[in-house]
């Protein structure tokens, strides 16, 4: 919320996403918190069977929260419930040489600020409390971030959540609505469909040999990230690669002949 009670109107479109959280408590503490900074949705990864005590969650909410408990959605996997938005931040304390270049909530809100008031929508990225994001999950994310701490490192989920979406709300503060030219850039489901086809045709096409896929496709995510795709080039990349299987089976089909 404002200084004078009104909602940041340029956050209402952006998500705390929270995968595969431990405990309901810090499911309603982050709804809490995403309520006092003018987060509009709250997103739950569940890839368990059982569902999180909604009593649980609704106690640390508070009731001026709840409603962001009561309209959560909830996914089986990160990468569905990434596929609306245009620009995902992960959160992370592991560092890496295969991983994005982590930076701290403030460099990484600088950034993210004037996409949010350019109309993109925008997600926070959680992972689970004793393990954080998987690469897996990392690799839908065009920001990462990592809170910087003393030797030891002992935030929880909340916190977190916390410092993340104050650092983000004190940034849409200084950013004037409008200062940034709005683009049609790509979403996450279109941006992995991308990434679908650039594999498989750098695969057939044998430029990835099969042994380092995971790594060299982390590359090109973590290249094509910085460009900020917009939708109209994610497609046209994805006609491209369809080119390229379209005549490489054609060929393939020849030489068999040939051969035969």
């Amino acid at each position: 919320m404002s200084a004078d009670g009104r909602p940041w109107a340029p956050l209402a479109d952006t998500a705390l996403i929270l995968v595969n959280p431990k405990y309901p408590e810090n499911i309603g503490a982050s709804a809490r918190i995403a309520f006092n900074f003018g987060i509009g949705s709250l997103i739950l990864v569940n890839a368990s069977a059982t569902p999180p005590d909604q009593e649980r969650m609704l106690k640390m909410a508070t009731h001026k929260a709840a409603h962001l408990i009561r309209t959560m959605e909830v996914f089986r996997d990160a990468a569905d419930a990434a596929g609306p938005f245009q620009f995902i931040i992960g959160t992370t304390a592991r560092q890496g040489r295969h991983r994005v270049l982590e930076q701290t909530p403030r460099r990484v809100m600088e950034q993210a600020a004037p996409l949010v008031t350019a109309g993109n929508r925008v997600a926070l990225m959680f992972g689970p409390e004793n393990t954080g994001l998987t690469n897996r999950e990392l690799d839908l994310c065009q920001f990462t971030s990592t809170i910087p701490t003393a030797a030891f490192s002992s935030l929880n989920l909340a916190q977190a959540v916390a410092i993340h979406c104050y650092e983000l709300a004190m940034n849409i503060m200084d950013t004037p609505v409008g200062s940034t030219p709005g683009a049609d850039y790509a979403n996450s489901f279109e941006l992995e469909g991308m990434y679908a086809h650039i594999e498989q045709a750098l695969t057939t096409t044998t430029y990835l040999d099969g042994q380092n896929t995971s790594y060299w496709m982390r590359n090109i995510r973590q290249f094509l990230s910085r460009v900020r795709i917009r939708k109209k080039e994610a497609s046209m990349i994805r006609g491209m690669c369809r080119k390229f299987l379209w005549h490489y089976g054609v060929h393939g089909k020849e030489e068999q002949n040939k051969a035969g």
